[in-house]
């Protein structure tokens, strides 16, 4: 890998990692403040959009093989997480206020401070044995957290706003279904594909965690 792609891969997971940190502040500190969990869109919402946006870049990088991701589960969880919202929670204002907004922005935050630090310090080569650790060992209680009383359960609750708002009526006029009837079949088969993501995390863990056991026997 150049030095130039390694400085812009730096760059890249260094700003995420600062700016989902900005993000944990923020939902923490309204928490704090207020003793409640209703603001977290209003003092974290524009900048989670905006990182998370942003990530599509990692379904580029995978594409263009400068990292070893590939494109399949960057996708997924890129389309999954921008779907749920920009297409539900920015547009649906009453389920803002939501706990499940907050249990949601909450783990992806602290999963992402984790996730982008590991990726920048690796690349810099002066990652932390903890911090690889942390990396694969958080997500076993963060994703299911900010999959079901987060992400799953908020769709359920929008469902009603949904329909009664006929929400993008006007691009589902063309086809024999509704929006309302898009996002069930989301949540009917969300666990499914979200296993597989689950699945090929522990894959990770195992190799990643595995190699690090190695080193230290050798040493």
């Amino acid at each position: 890998m150049s030095h130039l792609l390694k400085l812009y891969l730096f760059a890249y997971n260094s700003l995420q990692a600062f700016g989902w940190t900005i993000s944990l502040f923020r939902i923490l500190s309204c928490f704090i403040a207020t003793k409640s969990v209703i603001g977290a869109y209003a003092s974290a919402g524009d900048l989670i959009c905006l990182l998370q946006t942003c990530a599509f870049l990692e379904v580029v990088h995978g594409a263009i093989g400068i990292v070893p991701s590939g494109v399949l589960f960057p996708m997924m969880q890129w389309g999954g997480r921008t779907h749920f919202l920009l297409a539900i929670v920015r547009r649906i204002h009453e389920v803002q206020e939501l706990s499940a907004v907050f249990i949601t922005f909450f783990a992806w935050s602290l999963t992402e401070v984790i996730r982008y630090s590991h990726y920048a310090l690796n690349i810099s080569g002066g990652c932390p044995s903890w911090l690889t650790y942390l990396r694969y060992t958080l997500f076993i209680v963060l994703y299911p957290m900010g999959l079901a009383p987060g992400e799953m359960w908020l769709m359920y609750q929008a469902l009603p706003y949904i329909k009664e708002k006929n929400l993008y009526g006007d691009f589902f006029a063309s086809v024999p279904f509704s929006y309302y009837n898009f996002v069930t079949v989301v949540l009917l088969i969300y666990p499914f594909l979200w296993l597989n993501l689950y699945l090929h995390l522990f894959k990770q863990r195992r190799s990643k965690l595995g190699k690090q056991h190695h080193k230290k026997k050798k040493i």
